[in-house]
């Protein structure tokens, strides 16, 4: 089984774009939504998701928090778009920056369309208690809240929330 363990962060400032050694856009839609998965009729979110010149089908079991069932299929580009017009809810295109700091890979998305002015950054563990060192321009930590989740912002993107939902605050 492949667990997933990561934390998620909002990015303050701009000091991880000129760390950034590799810029991939992406392009991603749900076959699934979020109504599916809060009711419990699904216990998985399945994606579809084009990044540079290839594609990939992602099964995420859904619990709250930083640990997660996850598995990835590469597929043919050409089925991934087929798939894509298939999605419910709306599409989530972002620019993914990857960024090492201190040993450990962080995953800068910038969040463009509907969730553009979204900034978030993900590090990927190799376990649950794993130690790291936090970058000055990772911030509040919202691992914990599912509208951070790709899910959600397919569903009810960034430029839909309230002032307050976009400074972090709330739940």
């Amino acid at each position: 089984m492949a667990l997933e363990i990561e934390r998620k962060f909002l990015v303050t400032g701009d000091g991880w774009r000129t760390a950034a050694h590799k810029i991939v856009p992406m392009a991603q839609g749900y076959l699934n939504d979020l109504k599916a998965m809060d009711t419990g009729a699904m216990k998985a979110s399945v994606r579809v998701r084009i990044q540079g010149d290839e594609a990939c089908l992602n099964l995420k079991s859904r619990e709250l928090g930083h640990t997660r069932q996850e598995f990835d299929y590469a597929i043919p580009v050409d089925d991934a778009r087929a798939l894509l017009a298939l999605s419910v809810g709306g599409l989530v295109d972002k620019r993914r920056h990857y960024v090492t700091h201190e040993g450990h890979l962080w995953e800068v998305d910038e969040f463009l369309g509907e969730n553009a002015g979204l900034v978030v950054a993900e590090i990927e563990l190799g376990s649950a208690d794993e130690a790291f060192a936090k970058p000055d321009w990772a911030g509040t930590e919202v691992t914990d809240r599912p509208r951070y989740y790709n899910l959600a912002l397919a569903t009810r993107p960034f430029n839909q929330w309230s002032d307050g939902e976009k400074t972090g605050q709330g739940g």
